[in-house]
């Protein structure tokens, strides 16, 4: 099987512009692709972790990624998937995310040696002069074929800004740009990315000519990959100090049911024949399911130590032990007022909730337990002593627990 038929097995192609020349490209090590990152955040979350993993697979399969930072596209933001504009990011703001993502990569894609490169299209964006850009490059796209895109329909009722519209001319030059620097010859994105895709190639082909745009090949990742990382994500940061690999761990441990074993399928690097035996596992063996998600997720992310770690402390607080991994929380001498410090406080000092509003809903809904018990009072306190030592357990809802105790 080669590593086309494989992605497919794996359920991660959805759709292509010229199967049989990207199949021979990827499965003799030819292509030379790009997924674009746009640096809105200061970390990598689970919605990326998809594109990440694919780099990996194919750039063993000695193909060559290219990693595109959007330092110029952040300019803009893109409106796929929106109902309003992004908010504006400042320069600052921008190279700030850039070199985070830049870190977090290189636990995926090895870029010694020339093997993959991470390049930001603020070196040609920036650098564009307005003028140049309608006449080299919005010549070549119908106003007409753009609104039509299904990126742009979803935004026309609300209102779509003439900065955002300029979003797939933007990436469609990217394609245009690596294709001349680095003979990019394959893209891969999700399903709303579909319209900026065709529109690079597209670019390509009438700059060029056909015989060039030839070997500018699309290809899109399966949709319900793309659905998997956005709708489960929320705030799953892959950043260590954002989201602990004890809640990293934790995140997929309580996948659904009719998830883990597509999630294992599609993100983890577990032999095909393995998980094809596990295709009729139900019950209590979707749980073990899950545990093998969890633990081989958190150690692609966070390292084998880390991974082990995640699944001893789970373990053992599931068990009602005490987790010696678990996520801490330290409470300092200013939060206790007279040595005693009440539960809403507790709550948003371990970080288990945002605020005292929240956390005054949890208790009420009898969602709080400390070392077992369940708090009923809004107005329990606790001294100080009692968070000496190994400190209290203090658990919010089913999957939310963190030790605490004094710093």
């Amino acid at each position: 099987m080669g590593i086309y038929e494989e992605l497919q097995a794996r359920g991660l192609i959805a759709q292509v512009t010229d199967e049989e020349r990207i199949r021979d490209l990827v499965n003799n090590g030819k292509a030379v692709f790009y997924i674009g990152f746009d640096p809105t955040a200061d970390s990598l979350h689970v919605g990326h972790f998809m594109a990440l993993c694919l780099m990996k697979r194919l750039q063993e399969a000695g193909n060559k990624p290219i990693a595109l930072i959007g330092g110029g596209t952040g300019y803009i933001g893109d409106p796929s998937g929106r109902t309003d504009m992004r908010s504006m990011m400042t320069p600052e703001m921008i190279q700030h995310n850039c070199d985070c993502f830049r870190k977090q990569m290189s636990r995926f894609i090895d870029f010694s040696e020339g093997k993959a490169l991470m390049v930001n299209n603020a070196d040609w964006l920036l650098e564009l002069n307005y003028v140049e850009l309608l006449r080299e490059v919005g010549a070549h796209f119908s106003v007409n074929r753009m609104l039509a895109a299904e990126c742009y329909k979803q935004r026309m009722e609300k209102g779509l800004s003439f900065l955002e519209f300029n979003y797939m001319i933007m990436q469609s030059y990217d394609f245009y740009m690596l294709f001349q620097k680095y003979g990019c010859n394959l893209q891969f994105g999700g399903d709303d990315q579909w319209s900026n895709m065709l529109g690079g190639t597209e670019l390509i082909r009438r700059k060029l000519g056909e015989d060039a745009g030839a070997m500018t090949i699309t290809l899109l990742l399966n949709s319900e990959g793309k659905k998997m990382g956005k709708t489960q994500s929320g705030a799953v940061w892959l950043d260590p100090e954002k989201t602990s690999p004890f809640d990293f761990y934790q995140y997929w441990r309580n996948v659904a049911d009719a998830d883990v074993l597509k999630c294992i399928r599609m993100l983890t690097f577990l032999p095909l024949e393995e998980i094809d035996k596990m295709d009729n596992w139900e019950g209590a063996q979707l749980n073990t399911a899950k545990e093998i998600l969890a633990y081989e997720l958190t150690k692609l992310v966070h390292g084998e130590e880390e991974a082990e770690k995640a699944q001893a402390a789970a373990k053992a607080l599931f068990s009602q032990g005490a987790a010696a991994d678990m996520p801490k929380a330290e409470l300092a001498e200013e939060d206790f007022a007279e040595g005693n410090i009440d539960i809403l406080s507790v709550l948003v000092k371990s970080g288990l909730v945002p605020s005292r509003a929240e956390a005054r809903r949890a208790v009420q809904q009898g969602g709080v337990l400390v070392d077992g018990e369940k708090v009923t009072d809004i107005k329990a306190v606790y001294s100080a002593e009692a968070f000496a030592g190994e400190g209290l357990i203090v658990k919010k809802g089913k999957k939310n627990f963190r030790k605490v105790v004094m710093g």
